[in-house]
């Protein structure tokens, strides 16, 4: 490409020649330098008119920047209205927690209004205005104060129904054997073999040899010996003064300080000992007091039939 400069003063001209690299150069240099007036320009005319308030340049600006205002707000309210959403929902389930909390309660034995922290609260979340993000956060920590209580009393119910499932767990309620007709039950009887009125300190299981005995209650094992009159004897300590003792065994599977789980298979109905054919002779001792192993296997029975009937309620 040729350029031709004339200058008309001094009646001369001068050619410029450009190739194809050096045109496209010099315009995106033209281009670059119109850029950079463009922006002077703004800056100058908008930025200072918009400042020192020029009337029409003034109106252009205060139009975008409340356009843009507008675009902010709605986007912000858009998040906060779906954050209130989210949040009534949280609330509908911590009312919820809540009311199960006064229902487990009572399984636990604890009065719900001893254990109560805020006052129950319900419904949606519904404003007859828009939520500021200072109601909004207020909103927010009374959940989260409320979630604490909560939180609270679930810990005291959980540790309360241990300690009621680890009690239960120590009774003697589970019958020692399975399937067992009970023979003689305790109290005064005649004593088989020597055909004299005598009390009988426990119950006396009927079953076969090897018939499996088990554990009423969970505990330690104090004696695994050989009684002359128990024969292969095993006695389990529950706490609280509380012993079993199982005798007549034919074989016996544990020792003594081994730790006992309820329903744990720790002998073997046998004949051994004071006995006149194979059966388990099963006692409950109280302070080293023979109590009657009935009443805490009927007890059991009570337990079981009461969860029955709860399960069957719900």
């Amino acid at each position: 490409m040729q350029l031709i400069i004339t200058d008309a003063r001094f009646a001369r001209s001068k050619a410029i020649h450009l190739s194809g690299t050096q045109l496209v150069l010099s315009a995106l240099l033209a281009a670059f330098v119109l850029m950079l007036m463009a922006a002077g320009l703004y800056h100058w005319v908008f930025l200072k008119g918009a400042r020192e308030g020029w009337p029409v340049v003034g109106s252009l600006v205060r139009l975008v920047v409340k356009d843009e205002a507008e675009q902010r707000e709605r986007y912000v309210r858009e998040n906060i209205d779906a954050m209130a959403r989210k949040l009534g929902e949280m609330q509908a389930k911590v009312l919820q927690l809540e009311a199960l909390g006064e229902r487990v309660s009572g399984l636990a034995g604890l009065n719900p209004n001893d254990i109560k922290g805020a006052p129950g609260r319900g419904g949606a979340l519904i404003a007859s205005h828009f939520l500021t993000m200072d109601e909004l956060q207020r909103a927010l920590d009374d959940v989260e104060q409320l979630t604490g209580q909560r939180a609270g009393v679930m810990t005291v119910i959980e540790s309360r129904l241990f300690a009621q499932k680890m009690k239960k767990m120590m009774v003697p309620t589970q019958h020692p054997v399975a399937g067992g007709n009970l023979g003689s039950s305790f109290g005064w009887r005649i004593d088989p073999i020597t055909g004299s009125s005598a009390l009988h300190t426990g119950l006396d299981f009927q079953a076969d040899t090897g018939t499996a005995i088990f554990a009423a209650a969970a505990g330690v094992v104090v004696s695994q010996e050989f009684h002359p009159a128990y024969g292969n004897m095993v006695e389990i300590d529950h706490g609280n003064d509380l012993i079993t003792r199982y005798a007549h065994a034919s074989a016996v599977g544990v020792k003594k300080g081994d730790l006992i789980r309820r329903g744990q298979k720790i002998a073997e109905v046998g004949t051994t000992g004071r006995s006149t054919g194979a059966h388990l002779h099963f006692e409950v001792l109280v302070q080293g007091v023979p109590q009657d192993p009935q009443k805490f296997l009927d007890a059991g029975l009570k337990l079981g039939a009461g969860a029955t009937l709860a399960l069957r309620g719900r």
